[in-house]
């Protein structure tokens, strides 16, 4: 969503500046559907299938902890109603299913690991379920819906993240009062998404990629990839968008799936075209048959961050001036610089419009908003100052510059077509 400037910018609270400044979560799809080769299904199938053989949420939240993200989010009951965690709403759910005699529930065990990794846990709860009975009465599905919200809300401590996902929703509203009346008495610190009473928002693609300017400030959500239609908000607020990606074609794991397995110059390229441009990242890594991160999984995500990592990790040493609209690095002598990071002051909401930056005078980048962080990736140029000039400036606006070696932004490569055909899959469906 690229909608105009609103001004004033409304301010952040605490927790969504915090969200912002983290910049980085991973997402794992996990449930029926992992065993069942699909990544829509219609609540039908048998919970028997559910079936992990060495389930292990302590790998699940150690490799997001050593990608840097600040938390994983699990979709504790996706569309098809079936329910990650020990529930008193419903019998479709772990609680039939043979793993751990019945009493298994994965949410416990990974709270528990996210709270050793030092992460936190994020739940995606579908609003649509296409196995509960009640859901063609809206009043009595609401009801049992905030009953499942309340569980997962008041069960597993502190959740950094609930994720609402909009498909398969067009045309049904929802009991959003109730919902938001639960997380604020028992979450109030969890950011929402999306949905309700939201405190962050959807960029709008399954791409994971945001655009230049990149606003915080919106009248308006979009709800889904297959909705057209957007939820007004009450009055402009201040949400910043979450771009969310899978590592590989699908959102949960398939088998034989290898070959659609993002490279590292892909996920490069998502994240300079969203962390990069001011948003936040989700990215999903969907824990396999035997309920274990696929090794090539990790192995790529971990080359991926490890890289990002490595290129911003030692800022060039200068000293910084500051004039009005302006922000100038001037080093001793002439130093390679091949990657530039600014970042906004946004406490009192977003302010620059534009930028443009010279090295030596000479112009090497330019764009429209900062926010919480800009980067910017150009072939190496050798400069004794290099200036920031801003446009509808804030109170304080930082840059920092790198040299990495790696100058040229990585081009999105061209990612195998998803297999259209299945009606049981809509087009790159979560």
């Amino acid at each position: 969503m690229n909608s105009s400037p609103l001004a004033p910018s409304a301010p952040p609270t605490d927790g969504q500046l915090a969200w912002q400044k983290a910049g980085f979560g991973v997402f794992a799809h996990f449930g029926i559907n992992t065993f069942s080769g699909r990544e829509w299904s219609d609540g039908t199938l048998d919970p028997g299938g559910f079936a992990p053989t060495e389930l292990d949420a302590d790998e699940w939240a150690e490799t997001a902890r050593d990608a840097g993200a600040a938390h994983l989010i699990v979709t504790a009951k996706h569309h098809d109603g079936f329910c990650l965690w020990q529930t008193d709403t419903t019998d479709y759910g772990v609680g039939a299913a043979p793993w751990r005699s019945g009493r298994g529930d994965v949410v416990a065990e990974l709270a528990a690991a996210c709270e050793r990794a030092g992460i936190g846990l994020g739940v995606y709860l579908s609003p649509w379920d296409r196995n509960a009975p009640c859901y063609a009465d809206p009043a009595a599905y609401d009801r049992l819906y905030r009953r499942q919200l309340t569980e997962l809300c008041t069960r597993y401590g502190p959740l950094a993240e609930v994720w609402f996902d909009g498909a398969g929703s067009a045309g049904r509203t929802y009991d959003w009062p109730g919902v938001a009346a639960v997380l604020e008495r028992h979450q109030p610190q969890a950011m929402v998404f999306n949905l309700g009473r939201p405190t962050i928002r959807w960029v709008g693609n399954e791409d994971g990629l945001a655009a230049d300017p990149c606003w915080y400030t919106v009248e308006r959500t979009e709800v889904s990839l297959y909705d057209s239609g957007e939820a007004a908000l009450p009055r402009p607020m201040y949400l910043p968008p979450e771009c969310d990606v899978s590592i590989r074609r699908h959102w949960f794991w398939h088998p034989g799936d290898e070959a659609s397995l993002k490279s590292r110059e892909h996920l490069l390229a998502v994240w300079y075209r969203s962390v990069g441009l001011g948003a936040g990242l989700l990215l999903n890594v969907p824990p396999d048959r035997r309920g274990r991160i696929d090794p090539a999984d990790r192995s790529r995500l971990l080359e991926f961050t490890g890289e990002v990592g490595r290129r911003f990790a030692d800022p060039l040493a200068a000293v910084v001036e500051r004039t009005p609209g302006k922000v100038r690095l001037r080093f001793a002598e002439p130093v390679a610089v091949d990657h530039l990071e600014l970042a906004e002051e946004l406490r009192g909401g977003q302010r620059v419009t534009g930028h443009r930056i010279t090295a030596d005078g000479r112009e090497v980048a330019a764009g429209g908003t900062v926010g919480v962080r800009r980067v910017h990736a150009f072939p190496e140029v050798r400069a004794r100052v290099i200036e920031a000039e801003l446009t509808g400036a804030a109170p304080e606006v930082s840059l920092r510059a790198f040299r990495t070696g790696h100058g040229s932004l990585p081009a999105l490569e061209e990612q195998p077509p998803v297999d259209e055909g299945r009606a049981d899959t809509p087009p790159l469906a979560r």
